[in-house]
């Protein structure tokens, strides 16, 4: 009998190598750092969609990325904290398809939507007369359709291609949840078709996403440079430092990660690992700080929000 004609029915995750008596305390930091991202893109949605005033493509943009981060953290957080707490290292096959299709998807989702924004602020700064004209909300709505969509088409493969291969060999992953380039390596069987599509989908879709997001960019300061103000020049870029802040805030941790995956087989498994974990939850957490530090919009409403609640808890205090 073949020893390659079976597959694995469950796999092996690992925590953090090296530290396996500190991962119980560990795993509070990370569930803190989930309730922070939880909080802080609940508290954008919100916020946008109870102000009317903010009922406009870059607030709805803002939106859709903080719905996408909540998805993004909450597809692997419960499984991750079982296997710091509980060491429930055991996850299985249908799960991991689970998780490798979701991850990648929701991750070009959201580069497509981070180049929407792009486009925005080229559209509000280099074409201000036709903003508003081409970019409605409807066409806004449109656009987040078109990113699930597109997202959904190509990463869909991924679970299928991976679902074909024999697993007949070790079962032990090298990050906190599963992931496609993880699981491509353990196969049996030929993962040239893994490796190709893997490859030609980060870069139709994210790579070009970040020529395009480049591009707009580079349209944007030639444009700004040409103001004759140095106020002028100073309040444009302005507009454009919290989108900056988060496409940075997630092409960063992307491509390190994708380093890692490609050309980090003699790394310590711990950096595997821990840019998993960076790649999930700094962006979640990170993108409504930089909104509400720098949208005054957002940061005008949430202390609103803060001194309403602390007004009604001072007046409970006092009538009781």
């Amino acid at each position: 009998m073949n020893p390659c004609n079976f597959t694995h029915t469950t796999f092996i995750l690992i925590g953090l190598p090296g530290l396996e008596a500190a991962q119980f305390w560990i795993a509070f930091l990370i569930l803190s750092m989930y309730v922070v991202a939880v909080l802080g893109n609940c508290t954008v949605v919100f916020i946008v969609r109870t102000e009317h005033s903010l009922h406009t493509p870059m607030y709805l943009f803002l939106c859709m990325l903080a719905a996408i981060d909540l998805a993004l953290s909450t597809v692997t957080m419960p499984k991750i904290l079982a296997l710091f707490w509980f060491n429930s290292q055991e996850i299985t096959f249908d799960m991991c398809l689970t998780q490798i299709f979701f991850i990648p998807a929701l991750s070009a989702t959201e580069s497509t939507v981070l180049l929407a924004m792009s486009f925005d602020r080229y559209m509000a700064i280099c074409q201000p007369l036709r903003h508003a004209a081409v970019l409605t909300n409807t066409v806004t709505a449109r656009i987040g359709i078109v990113a699930v969509v597109r997202a959904s088409l190509f990463f869909l493969p991924f679970p299928l291609l991976i679902k074909r291969l024999p697993f007949c060999g070790s079962n032990i992953l090298t990050h906190s949840y599963c992931v496609h380039q993880d699981m491509m390596k353990l196969a049996c069987g030929d993962t040239m078709p893994n490796v190709v599509y893997g490859l030609a989908a980060i870069l139709l879709v994210m790579g070009i996403d970040a020529v395009l997001i480049s591009f707009s960019y580079f349209l944007i300061i030639y444009t700004v440079l040409q103001l004759p103000s140095r106020t002028e020049r100073a309040k444009a870029f302005g507009t454009c430092v919290s989108h900056i802040g988060v496409v940075l805030t997630f092409y960063v941790p992307l491509i390190g990660l994708s380093v890692v995956h490609w050309f980090g087989n003699s790394l310590n498994p711990i950096v595997h690992v821990m840019m998993g974990n960076v790649y999930l939850l700094v962006p979640p957490v990170i993108n409504p700080i930089i909104y509400a530090a720098k949208t005054k919009k957002i940061r005008s409403r949430v202390l609103a929000m803060f001194k309403l609640t602390c007004g009604k808890e001072l007046q409970i205090v006092r009538s009781s």
